[in-house]
């Protein structure tokens, strides 16, 4: 288990299911949002919109809803909002970005704080932890959509940087200002992906294992609770073995 969206698939089945979904549907409603509000509402002059929008389709949010985010731009909400990144550490050393979307810096840092606080974490300085991970694009497909190598072949020809297949899916990583290029060229062969995005990869996992895992699992769970946080990335890994431990 990697940094990416497997963490939250798990934490999906783990968790109260209409609550997560209710958070994820308000996190994604923001973000169309404050795109809408940064480049416009033509998804086709504002290319994070266009992501936006496909993100929030492919997690089922409703046309009305995604429409009635956009809208909010027009009028005026997105105005105060500050993107900010925090960096900490968990258990063991393992390094945590966290993203924020908010209107008030003070409760967003407040509520990081605490969250690391209390989960056997700590805040750390700007670039502390962003040293030790790259910036880049990064496009999640089904596994039923094509093999790993048809994956491969097509995502080498676009111009993207690595790729990943395991049986959950397929995830491209392109450099970041390639991504809605490489995004282009894969749409046209495979169709929509489940997500696109620009993310922090940590360049090195640490294994987690036992109470280490339990307190990063519950720690990234913490900081993905809170309103004013919109992405968590964490540079650990739990094997399968150790995740079906925890779970049960």
């Amino acid at each position: 288990m990697a940094g990416h969206s497997k963490f939250k698939n798990i934490m999906h089945r783990k968790g109260a299911q209409d609550k997560r979904r209710a958070q994820l549907f308000a996190k994604l409603a923001k973000e169309l949002t404050i795109a809408a509000k940064m480049g416009g509402p033509d998804p086709a002059m504002n290319p994070r919109l266009r992501l936006a929008i496909a993100n929030a389709k492919a997690e089922s949010l409703p046309k009305d809803n995604i429409q009635r985010a956009i809208d909010k731009a027009a009028g005026g909400a997105g105005d105060d909002y500050m993107e900010l990144r925090y960096e900490g550490f968990g258990p063991g050393g393992a390094g945590i970005i966290v993203e924020c979307s908010t209107d008030n810096r003070n409760r967003a840092a407040g509520d990081v704080r605490v969250a690391f606080n209390k989960n056997g974490g700590n805040l750390g300085e700007t670039g502390s932890v962003s040293c030790t991970f790259d910036q880049v694009g990064e496009i999640e497909y089904a596994a039923r959509v094509a093999s790993a190598d048809a994956i491969m072949d097509a995502a080498i020809e676009a111009g993207a940087q690595d790729v990943e297949s395991d049986a959950d899916g397929h995830w491209i990583y392109t450099a970041r200002e390639e991504l809605y290029a490489v995004l282009a060229s894969l749409q046209a062969r495979f169709g929509e992906p489940s997500t696109a995005r620009i993310i922090w990869k940590p360049q090195t996992l640490i294994e987690a294992q036992g109470e280490q895992a339990e307190q990063l699992l519950k720690l990234v769970s913490a900081l993905d609770d809170l309103d004013d946080v919109q992405n968590v990335y964490y540079g650990f890994e739990i094997s399968e073995a150790e995740m079906e431990r925890l779970g049960g």
